[in-house]
Formats: C-alpha cells, structure tokens, sequence
C-alpha cells in the first residue's frame, strides 16, 4: 500500500511573522528570497512560501518596527532588499517565542492525555 502524500502545513496566524523574526535573528540581515528559502530549508519543506506570503510578512513586520530594510547587492549583483531585525523586533521575537514554547507544552501535554481509565 502506497503513502499517501502529505499536504504541506498552513501557517497559524502570526507564525510566519515569528519564522522571520527567528530567521533574521540568527541569521542576520537577509533579502526576502533568502528568508523563504532558509524557512523552507529548515522546516524539512513542510512550509512553502510564496513570494506575495513573504512579502507580506515583510512589510508588517517593517511597519510595526520590528525590522528594518536597507538596499544592497545580492549574491548574483543584482539590487535587493535587506532585512535586520530591530531592538524592538528582538523584544518582540523573545516574547513570541516564550508564548509559542509555553503553547506547545500544553498543546503537547492535551495531544497525549490519557483516555479516563487508563491512569
């Protein structure tokens, strides 16, 4: 019997903004194409990012302060933008992140409940 193919995962609202905010944290100042394709990489594909997606979150984020953009020369010369995260998008990204740990600890804890009787 075959595998059936698995779909790839939609985003929960605010956790692309997050993927960024991560992505620009570690990897410091990046271009948009960069920033999706290193989010593709690290989450094994599961998460496929279309440019007008990227570009959203991008400019969110840069109108909430949380990044900033500055033009520069990509590896293959030609004009792009940069992005860095901000003091405050740090600020932003360590509370996200503690939210997002807190969330998942439950979420796992309530995914592998025991079925009443079973304790």
């Amino acid at each position: 019997m075959a595998l059936e193919k698995q779909e790839k995962l939609d985003l929960l609202q605010g956790t692309l903004d997050l993927m960024v905010l991560q992505t620009l944290a570690t990897m410091g100042p990046l271009h948009g194409y960069g920033i999706a394709r290193r989010i593709e990489e690290v989450s094994g594909d599961e998460v496929l990012l279309n440019q007008g997606t990227i570009y959203a979150s991008l400019v969110r984020l840069q109108q909430r302060g949380w990044i900033s953009a500055e033009w520069g020369t990509s590896d293959n010369n030609r004009k792009a933008k940069y992005y860095s995260i901000t003091a405050s998008g740090r600020k932003q990204w360590a509370k996200d992140t503690a939210y997002w740990h807190r969330l998942s600890m439950v979420m796992g804890r309530v995914l592998t409940m025991s079925v009443e009787g079973d304790l």
